[in-house]
């Protein structure tokens, strides 16, 4: 397999996973949120993965996130899956019930918490990729993975016969471009971390946008790529300017994204519970200023 494998392209929403009021996960909100998402533009959707707190999810709630997002989805565009675990056995066991539920794809992150060499995270990669009956999307997002995949170590894994493509969601521009520049050519590449440098990530020649923003705010992912491919720089840029000004809000003064993105997404009445602990809910001041600065940059009014 390759990049021309599959056809996977523009904007694919990393869409939470609702929690009602019994801890449960809220199957109509999640089915709500995958229909706006659609109707917004998306070209597919992931499912479980950091913004969906995989972490704190049991096998079995993964399970049916997958089949879930295959149901609300239906052939209205590709399903990807996180699948990721610290063993080789844990990542198939993941990747074949995806398969099984009818995902598209299998996200797959480097094993996480104790630090391994760049030989070390290639032979759980190679090892994954010689059972898996998936194609695999590299996740590469050391900021909460620890284990990064440079620009090296992804145009080693690129070759590796069932990866089609890379979410590169390091954060640095420096990292992305090389890695975009080094596998391009032989995977697809989707920008991570697009409410900062997605505008920048396409116009460099990204196959596309995979981030958690559109839960909250459409137009940072579908308006953004339609104006870049529309060659409306301008607007372009006053949409990256907000995406940046949200990031800060959401990661400043003890917030963190994926509580803020839930807070965020009841402001605009869209249910989406609370964060599964060890996250906890937005409280006093971090709740009113975001609340302050959703309206401040016309995201609520």
């Amino acid at each position: 397999m390759n990049r021309d494998s599959v056809n996977w392209r523009g904007a694919i929403p990393a869409v939470i996973t609702p929690i009602d009021e019994q801890g449960e996960i809220d199957r109509d909100a999640f089915c709500e949120n995958v229909e706006r998402q659609f109707d917004a533009g998306a070209s597919g959707i992931l499912v479980g993965g950091c913004t969906g707190e995989f972490w704190s999810l049991s096998f079995d709630e993964r399970v049916t996130l997958f089949r879930l997002g295959r149901e609300a989805t239906g052939n209205r565009g590709v399903v990807l899956a996180g699948t990721g675990g610290i063993t080789v056995d844990e990542t198939l066991r993941l990747s074949d019930a995806a398969g099984e539920a009818g995902v598209d794809g299998a996200l797959i992150l480097p094993p996480y918490f104790i630090r391994l060499s760049e030989d070390e995270v290639f032979e759980h990669f190679r090892s994954v990729d010689r059972s898996v009956s998936l194609p695999i999307v590299l996740y590469n997002i050391p900021g909460n993975a620890l284990n990064a995949l440079s620009p090296a170590l992804a145009s080693r894994l690129a070759d590796l016969d069932n990866v089609v493509a890379i979410k590169e969601s390091s954060g640095d521009w420096n990292n992305f471009h090389a890695t975009l520049i080094r596998v391009k050519d032989r995977i697809r590449v989707f920008c991570g971390p697009s409410s900062i440098f997605g505008m920048e990530a396409l116009h460099a020649g990204a196959d596309g946008l995979i981030d958690c923003f559109p839960n909250v705010w459409l137009p940072g992912a579908y308006d953004l790529l339609r104006a870049v491919e529309g060659g409306r720089l301008e607007e372009a840029r006053s949409l990256q300017a907000t995406g940046r000004r949200l990031t800060e809000l959401f990661t400043s003064n003890g917030r963190s994204l994926y509580p803020t993105t839930k807070a965020a997404m009841e402001m605009l009445g869209y249910r989406a519970g609370n964060p599964r602990p060890p996250l906890q809910p937005l409280h006093g001041e971090q709740l009113d200023e975001l609340r302050t600065g959703l309206r401040s940059l016309g995201v609520i009014d």
